[in-house]
């Protein structure tokens, strides 16, 4: 059975029951998903062939602290570094390092910054020079059903609404949905009650409901689902060695249907590719 409570008057930690935050705490996690928002703007102009992930973290770091904010993955559970960088098969928690990007790659930027107590949780792909058609296609297509979860965010609708809306799209497109990694609740908590599946049945698990706020983040590989989790603890690539795509938005269940925290101030967060041709069409 699902738990909700009123989140300002219990603790912060996770208890396993669902939060409802108020307009006070809606407007908290505005001004710190906005600032992830800008910062993942800004990451654009620097992405390029030769730029090593190390450089990334550090622009990260720099933004968080020249605007006041944390770096939520910092000493996060051991994690040592501000951001995730995760390239091509890598499908999360890529560790920043030295090596450099190369033409064609594909990167996901996972950003999460504490700005006065609330976490705003995010990530994007970003192109790196000139893409294979199979990679733009992917990031399209993990776009698409990121943006067809967003939809399924209503009062009164459920958690597997979210994950068949992306489940039924991305498999269409013959591509797979990653199981072991979800999306989650977050607020004073970087990582909270309930878990979002990016698969599922509709009309399945908790029940959406005015003040909840979470993340829909979903990965999707052009191969098979399956992943392993490589000897640093942290890094997720597909088993296959398949590319695989994220993208992430923060999102509230309103009164009335859903406010994205995470939107681009300046309209960067598409990948802005017309699907036209089946999945997988590579050069």
């Amino acid at each position: 059975m699902t738990t909700y409570l009123e989140a300002e008057a219990n603790p912060t930690r996770n208890t396993g029951a669902i939060r409802l935050y108020d307009a006070a705490a809606f407007a908290g996690m505005r001004r710190a998903c906005q600032l992830t928002a800008r910062c993942l703007d800004e990451l654009a102009a620097i992405v390029e062939p030769g730029l090593p992930t190390e450089a990334i973290d550090r622009f990260v770091y720099d933004f968080a602290v020249a605007n006041d904010a944390v770096p939520a993955t910092l000493n996060y559970r051991g994690y040592t570094k501000s951001v995730c960088t995760s390239i091509n098969h890598v499908v999360c928690h890529g560790i920043p390092n030295d090596k450099p990007l190369k033409e064609g790659d594909i990167v996901n930027i996972d950003v999460t910054f504490i700005v006065d107590g609330w976490h705003g949780d995010s990530s994007r792909m970003y192109p790196v020079g000139r893409l294979k058609r199979a990679a733009e296609r992917l990031c399209d297509v993990t776009y698409r059903s990121l943006l067809l979860g967003i939809e399924q965010v209503r009062p009164g609708g459920h958690i597997g609404d979210i994950g068949e809306a992306i489940q039924t799209f991305a498999e269409a497109e013959r591509c797979s949905v990653v199981r072991d990694f979800c999306g989650h609740g977050v607020g004073r908590l970087f990582h909270d009650a309930p878990n979002v599946l990016h698969y599922g049945r509709r009309g399945e698990g908790a029940e959406m409901r005015p003040g909840m706020i979470f993340t829909i983040e979903p990965m999707i590989n052009i191969g098979r689902a399956h992943v392993k989790i490589l000897n640093d603890g942290w890094t997720a690539v597909t088993r296959d060695r398949s590319l695989s795509a994220q993208y992430e938005h923060t999102v509230g269940v309103t009164e009335t249907g859903c406010e994205v925290f995470t939107l681009s101030p300046g309209g960067l967060d598409t990948p802005g590719i017309a699907l036209g041709e089946p999945a997988g069409a590579a050069d």
